[in-house]
């Protein structure tokens, strides 16, 4: 009987180029690489639940579900980032007399790291306490402070990039009050 091992690395050597081959025709060959090193890792770790009779079928629903994944990731960012941009756009029209730190603030936030917006708006917009998005993020409330803390200090160093000032206020989302 073969090592798992051995079992793995004929399945690899079997079916390497067809799924490539397969996740290059539905995402391009810059993202094929990707998704194949995903779907092997993935017959790895689960290399004693693929039939051996349908061992190409049972790879290609892992690439397919890996792809679906990742652009169910992409059209997320996409939509944020355009939610953001037409924030500022708002801002930018709104003639309030903090308009000017308003638009700073979302700017700052748009050039920050996906991590660093998503730590920001869990709490400030999305209105979680620390220990639910703790959970959120799957780390203890202690590393969650932690990240918040420098994410803050990021968006914070952004905004007097700007030249608009310091930052005062905390960040909500436009028509929502600070808490």
């Amino acid at each position: 009987m073969p090592t798992p091992h051995e079992r793995f690395t004929a399945l690899y050597n079997t079916y390497q180029a067809r799924v490539y081959g397969y996740a290059a025709s539905r995402a391009g060959h810059q993202l094929a690489e990707e998704v194949v090193s995903e779907t092997f890792l993935v017959a790895w770790r689960r290399l004693d639940g693929i039939p051996d009779h349908a061992q190409l079928p049972w790879l290609l629903r892992v690439a397919r579900n890996i792809l679906r994944d990742n652009f169910r990731r992409a059209a997320r960012r996409d939509a944020l980032e355009a939610e953001l941009r037409t924030w500022v756009e708002e801002a930018v029209a709104d003639v309030g007399e903090h308009a000017t730190e308003r638009v700073a603030v979302l700017r700052a936030l748009a050039g920050l790291s996906e991590a660093d917006k998503e730590l920001l708006t869990l709490t400030a917009w999305h209105g979680l306490s620390t220990v639910e998005a703790a959970k959120v993020l799957g780390c203890t409330k202690a590393v969650f402070f932690v990240r918040l803390h420098r994410a803050r200090r990021r968006l914070r160093s952004a905004i007097e990039a700007t030249g608009t000032g310091t930052f005062q206020k905390p960040v909500t989302a436009p028509g929502r009050k600070p808490r």
